[in-house]
């Protein structure tokens, strides 16, 4: 009887969490559906219409190029021709290459500038899980290493570097890490290298991802890095909320970053902002600037739903987060660092957060160890400065916020204003536990520390009004003719 009543609650709550998953969709994506919905007659998709930085004037498909949907055919060889061929066309116009309806088995791939992906909404790209499809790239020289291991990494299923103008789209066609080999060899400590990701684009300029669901990646889902001028929308991550490290978005040393209209069910971070590990990042010395995540769902019982760090040591700066929902997460924002990072976190800005079910609101780490190797600087100390958050109502919450700065090396300049944490039956004792830090609070509930002096209620913390760069980028109506298939 104990066993069927389990089982009853597990059929309850996996039912709950489809129907809102269902519920986001609809709304992120039912309106750009529906539009698109008009080009479609006999189930022969003739036309259609998307939203693009640029548009193309040369056109294939995959299966111009040898390419079979039949979920067990590599199609590695079919991308890489597809994507050879069109490169010829970067200073005329740009090409595309469509992926018609079909599940397109395939190991990774490179792209080029000028170019856009396009999937089709019954397009399913399924990720190799062959490792000889998979190539071992150099670690990221931010990093010093993988993620995973000492030494190189298995290069990402969608790649690329040093391009321009490049556009991974679709009507919510599917790609699917079919993560779950990489999981248990993580767990079982059989990895040779660190697991790939699912997209990642280095050193590149003028960068979209959009109207795509990802599932199951074995590791990060979307890693710009190095990069500027990047617009990540309207993108679905779902994976099981205990898989390894398959955070959702995580920008890394890049400069103008617009993440918006974007739901994630993740087992770690929603959104990681980073810049490089100990010595390595500040050496390497490229921070995350100005970075904006509006319209963001996340559900991460086990991590954040905005996460700063850890791995920041190249700076983060101008990070500006607005109409945010969490579901059932560990943790609101938090930031995360440790003595050896160096560098910074300042000058963020978060207003208007819903949250549901949390342990909790404000986690701030000055103790988040995991260094790449025994030779960072222990004198290298992260400055946490500006930390602004307002406007902000939560419920069911465990525990207000966990303040911890580094000792002799506080974190300062924090400020709280308008904001309700509404608590669960059975709340933490100590709401605020606060340690090194420094800072103002205005009409906050449950009443803050003392380290946050309250300020009555006339103060309102900072969020800038002018706009970011990243914000004037605008995406244009672009029209594609198929051959019927």
């Amino acid at each position: 009887m104990e066993f069927w009543t389990s089982f009853r609650k597990k059929q309850v709550l996996d039912i709950i969490l489809v129907f809102s998953i269902f519920l986001v969709l609809f709304e992120t994506n039912g309106v750009e559906s529906r539009k698109q919905a008009k080009h479609y007659e006999g189930g022969v998709v003739n036309s259609f219409q998307y939203s693009a930085i640029s548009c193309r004037k040369h056109t294939a498909s995959l299966t111009d190029f040898g390419g079979v949907g039949d979920g067990t055919t590599s199609n590695t060889m079919a991308f890489q021709a597809a994507i050879s061929n069109l490169s010829q066309y970067a200073s005329d116009g740009g090409s595309q290459l469509f992926v018609p309806p079909g599940k397109w088995l395939t190991g990774s791939f490179n792209l080029t500038s000028h170019f856009t992906l396009y999937l089709h909404k019954d397009a399913t790209l399924l990720a190799s899980q062959d490792e000889n499809e998979w190539t071992v790239i150099e670690p990221l020289p931010s990093y010093g290493r993988g993620r995973d291991t000492q030494g190189g990494r298995y290069i990402s299923l969608i790649f690329g570097t040093n391009l321009t103008d490049v556009v991974i789209t679709g009507e919510n066609g599917t790609i699917d890490g079919q993560g779950e080999t990489w999981w248990n060899k993580f767990h079982n400590g059989e990895l040779k290298y660190t697991r790939p990701y699912l997209i990642e684009l280095m050193y590149s300029d003028t960068v979209q991802i959009s109207n795509l669901t990802l599932l199951n990646s074995p590791s990060w889902n979307i890693h710009p890095v190095y990069s500027s001028n990047v617009v990540v929308q309207g993108i679905t991550i779902l994976a099981p909320v205990k898989s390894p490290n398959t955070d959702g978005i995580n920008p890394d040393s890049c400069t103008n970053t617009r993440i918006e209209d974007c739901y994630i069910v993740s087992g770690d971070d929603c959104v990681a902002v980073k810049s490089g590990w100990d010595e390595y990042g500040i050496k390497f010395g490229m921070p995350t600037k100005q970075l904006v995540i509006r319209r963001l769902t996340c559900i991460s019982p086990f991590s954040a739903v905005i996460a700063l760090g850890s791995e920041m040591s190249g700076g983060i700066q101008d990070v500006r987060a607005e109409d945010i929902r969490a579901i059932d997460s560990e943790s609101g924002i938090r930031i995360k660092t440790a003595v050896g990072r160096g560098n910074y976190v300042k000058d963020i800005y978060v207003r208007g957060m819903t949250m549901d079910t949390m342990k909790m609101v404000f986690w701030m780490a000055g103790n988040y160890g995991s260094h790449p190797d025994n030779n960072y600087d222990p004198n290298a100390i992260p400055v946490i400065e500006n930390i602004n958050f307002r406007d902000m109502v939560a419920k069911n919450v465990t525990m207000a916020a966990r303040l911890e700065g580094i000792q002799d090396h506080p974190f300062t300049g924090i400020c709280i204003s308008n904001v309700t944490i509404g608590l669960t039956k059975k709340p933490k004792k100590v709401q605020w536990n606060c340690s090194e830090i420094a800072g103002v609070s205005s009409d906050v509930s449950p009443h803050p520390c003392g380290l946050l002096t309250d300020q009555g209620t006339e103060k309102a913390c900072n969020f800038p009004e002018e706009s970011l760069p990243i914000d004037n980028l605008v995406l244009q109506t672009c029209s594609y003719h198929l051959k019927c298939f």
